[in-house]
């Protein structure tokens, strides 16, 4: 097991390593200039100098990306201050170092994911096991139906009527906002329930359908076949064995899923006015933050590459032949 995450943790760094190189490619290949852009339209010939300067732009290309890559691991030092590792870079739109900036808005993020996952995980994988048990009966049609209309909705259909509904109309619920939990927990809660209901009403539909295909599929295998023929009792053979094939499926789009919610939910938080990453994300390309673009991208893909080892091992746990190959 151990030399099996050895191996994923030295591709994934390879992969981050490859794509800090194409981020970092990007930042040149658009048609303006960097400093100034940052530098805003008043800008004197000083200050462009200055901030040419501060950027690393009056180096070689491949100067810029040394000190922009060795200072995620050891830091950075800037006019306006030092900036400690992991560094991603100086703003000089919002004049403010990058992992700040980063640092301040991902616990919004990271809320809006994990409330959103607890439910759509509850609901999703709880309703499509049903279904399958219940395979041809009203309740798998009841449920297949009402996923694949759920799954036919999108964010930025579902938000405003969600607003419209249970905000605006009936002041069932509060405005949505954020509030760290070590605040006013309460307040977090009722602040982010709305996004919340509405991700996990289309996030529960892609799990009921995708747990319930599993299911169905595994419920046809030989070895559930031959545990019935010995006579195991139905529950035995539905949670022990099919439960536990189902689950590969289940537990590697999850974590596929979660890396991406929590490298920025761009629709759900725009729609509902959420300062996250995605949020950040939109910010930087209207304002042109290049560096700021950089360092949210680079968190996502990082994101996205962990917990891809994490569902590694966890496949791997579940799945025995996957370590022992």
């Amino acid at each position: 097991m151990l030399r099996f995450l050895v191996r994923r943790s030295l591709g994934a760094l390879v992969i981050l390593l490859i794509i800090s190189m194409v981020t970092f490619a990007l930042f040149f290949a658009i048609p303006a200039d960097p400093a100034r852009l940052s530098c805003g339209k008043v800008c004197s010939p000083d200050n462009l100098a200055l901030i040419r300067h501060s950027m690393g732009l009056d180096e070689s290309v491949a100067m810029q990306f040394w000190h922009w890559f060795s200072g995620i691991f050891t830091g950075r030092d800037f006019a306006a201050g030092h900036c400690d590792a992991p560094c991603f870079g100086y703003s000089f739109v919002k004049q403010e170092m990058i992992t700040d900036v980063l640092l301040d808005r991902f616990p919004t993020t990271l809320s809006l994911t994990v409330g959103s996952a607890v439910v759509f995980l509850l609901f999703g994988i709880g309703t499509g096991m049903l279904a399958a048990h219940k395979q041809g009966k009203a309740l798998d049609k009841v449920a297949s139906s009402a996923s694949l209309i759920a799954t036919s909705m999108q964010i930025y259909v579902a938000g405003p009527l969600a607003l419209w509904a249970l905000v605006y109309s009936t002041d069932w619920l509060d405005q949505p906002t954020y509030v760290p939990i070590t605040e006013d927990p309460v307040g977090w809660f009722t602040g982010l329930l709305v996004p919340w209901i509405v991700l996990s009403l289309i996030w529960t539909a892609n799990y009921t359908r995708m747990t319930r295909s599993s299911m169905v599929e595994q419920l046809s295998e030989d070895f559930v076949r031959t545990a019935r023929a010995k006579g195991m009792s139905g529950r035995s053979v539905f949670l022990r064995y099919a439960w536990r094939g189902a689950m590969g499926t289940i537990v590697t789009v999850f974590g596929i899923d979660l890396g991406v919610l929590l490298g920025g939910a761009i629709i759900t938080e725009t729609t509902f006015s959420l300062h996250g990453l995605g949020q950040l994300a939109i910010g930087s390309y209207v304002d042109s933050d290049l560096s700021m673009l950089v360092g949210v991208t680079m968190v996502a893909a990082t994101l996205i590459v962990v917990f891809n080892i994490i569902v590694d091992a966890a496949y791997a746990l579940i799945d025995p032949r996957i370590r022992l190959a």
